[in-house]
């Protein structure tokens, strides 16, 4: 055997020098030293804290052909029976104001009926005018996320009433762990957007909550925020405050989309008074609504696919229609939410199989009428453990897989969106880091193809010590921050801690590091007295 045959592969591993900020390296290390070492050396780059290992804040981009389950003649199936619901059946808008704007448009809306029935070629023509894809500023515009075309975006789980951690176990939403979970979104790069409360703080009066929530969304991230479309007063509130937090003016603000909202229709066939008021007025302001019908098969919907997705469709575009009409051009996304509800208990059921496919036919739809889309990771487990994994790991593939340009809940989501887990969070984060690593494009130059390092290794070494392999071992391959590639033996030694005892670790060091991001001193005062203001004012109307 030869000198180079028979080196150590250990010894060879662990005399490698791990100070890459990325860290992409031949990991499979065997000696729990090495492994203290590695964790020990990585190095702060922009916007990423020394302590994790993390990559970049950038936004994925899909590089491979999107899954299609359909057909073109069976996709067109799918649209005449959406058409065929506006049309003959119609949908029911429960706003005066919205019926009135429609029956001048043409619609057929009547005095005794607040549904309202669509030619399909208005329903057509009104889509047509909505944008493609949407560039979306925050306060920081170097957290701009593109809406649309190959890009993805994730988001953080947004509305469960209930919270949980090891420690703490399932606990009512306050807001002390809102306000931790909006740290945990500005710190992970891979989360680009906050899609609303990612837990409700229950301790806040509904009166004043969209103002303390607002608040601390806009001063603790930078990122890009969603406001809940819950009737005039919140809707007017978050428009003020998201102009205030960028520092901008009126006409500045509607120059471009800045902030979003996303309604969801009371399915079957409904679209309720609050958020379609909401939705409305965002429109005006050229800001961003997205429109997802809550459409589980067997329960709000047929109990086959195609059906569902057919109302799916017929009240997405019934609502977007409007908006067109209101402001031709305003930006607007598709949104999905098919899924099954398990028959034997009438419970929801998230990343099935057919949650799989109607997620990937939902992208047919999505791109056919040229939208951004919609779709989100989803799970129907009580803890986080491998069902959670599991069906979570279904979710984002049918969201990967069908090129989802928004994707919602993308981590922390619990019990079918009944509660948010740190630790979940924290595991998400890992599996959205690999999805993004996923879709970086394969080098195949003459320095990728590596013909010269084979020929000088030959079948009798090894590629451990090639020139080759030094040169790019530190970025070679994708490093986790959460998996634990240690032998049995050394993992044992150090405490033999499970997946979720080491994401909890993760989550409590990363609000130990939290720093908030800059903001304009004025900008901030100026949003306090907003608030302290309007809580003056009794906020928004409640029943009690």
């Amino acid at each position: 055997m030869t000198a180079k045959r028979s080196m150590n592969w250990a010894g060879t591993l662990a005399g490698f020098n791990h100070k890459s900020p990325y860290r992409h390296t031949l990991m499979s290390v065997t000696t729990k030293s090495t492994s203290r070492r590695r964790r020990r050396s990585a190095r702060q780059t922009t916007d990423r804290p020394d302590w994790l290992e993390q990559l970049p804040w950038q936004q994925p981009q899909y590089i491979d052909p999107p899954i299609e389950p359909l057909d073109d003649d069976q996709l067109e199936r799918i649209h005449d029976a959406a058409m065929r619901i506006v049309e003959e059946i119609g949908i029911d808008f429960l706003h005066e104001e919205a019926r009135g704007i429609l029956k001048r448009a043409g619609c057929d809306v009547r005095t005794d009926s607040v549904t309202v029935r669509m030619d399909r070629d208005f329903v057509m023509e009104q889509v047509a005018k909505a944008p493609p894809s949407i560039s979306l500023q925050p306060r920081n515009p170097e957290r701009t996320v593109i809406f649309g075309g190959t890009y993805a975006a994730f988001g953080q789980v947004a509305s469960p009433p209930n919270v949980s951690d090891l420690e703490g176990g399932r606990r009512i939403g306050n807001r002390e762990d809102y306000q931790n979970l909006l740290k945990l979104a500005q710190i992970f790069n891979c989360i680009h957007f906050t899609g609303g409360y990612p837990v409700e703080p229950i301790d806040i009066h509904p009166s004043i909550r969209h103002l303390d929530c607002l608040f601390d969304l806009l001063t603790l991230t930078d990122k890009l925020v969603h406001a809940y479309s819950l009737g005039t007063e919140r809707m007017e509130d978050a428009i003020a405050m998201v102009r205030i937090a960028s520092g901008l003016d009126d006409e500045t603000f509607e120059e471009a989309p800045r902030m979003f909202t996303n309604i969801n229709s009371s399915s079957p066939l409904k679209h309720d008074w609050p958020m379609l008021d909401g939705a409305m007025r965002l429109a005006r302001h050229n800001q961003l609504v997205i429109v997802t019908p809550f459409t589980l098969s067997g329960a709000m919907a047929p109990i086959t696919l195609a059906g569902a997705l057919a109302q799916q469709t017929a009240e997405c575009l019934a609502a977007l229609a409007l908006l067109q009409v209101i402001r031709p051009g305003a930006p607007v996304a598709y949104g999905s939410f098919t899924s099954n509800v398990d028959m034997k208990t009438g419970a929801p059921a998230f990343g099935t199989p057919e949650y799989v496919r109607a997620t990937q036919i939902s992208g047919q739809l999505a791109r056919r009428y040229r939208l951004p889309w919609r779709a989100s990771n989803a799970n129907a487990a009580n803890y986080p453990d491998a069902q959670a994994t599991w069906e979570s790991a279904a979710s984002l593939w049918a969201c990967s897989s069908a090129q989802a340009n928004i994707i919602y809940h993308a981590a922390g989501w619990m019990e079918g969106g009944l509660c948010t887990s740190f630790e979940k969070f924290v595991i998400d984060c890992e599996m959205l880091q690999q999805l993004a690593y996923y879709h970086q494009p394969v080098g195949v130059s003459d320095e990728d193809l590596a013909v010269k390092a084979i020929q000088e290794v030959g079948p009798t070494g090894h590629f451990l010590g090639s020139e080759h392999t030094q040169a790019r071992y530190k970025t070679a391959f994708y490093s986790p921050f959460l998996s634990d590639w240690s032998n049995f033996e050394n993992w044992e030694d150090a405490g033999a801690l499970t997946t979720i005892q080491r994401a909890n670790r993760i989550y409590k060091e990363a609000l130990q590091n939290y720093e908030p991001p800059p903001m304009d001193t004025a900008a901030r005062e100026e949003l306090k007295m907003f608030v302290e203001r309007r809580k003056r004012e009794g906020g928004a109307p409640t029943d009690f």
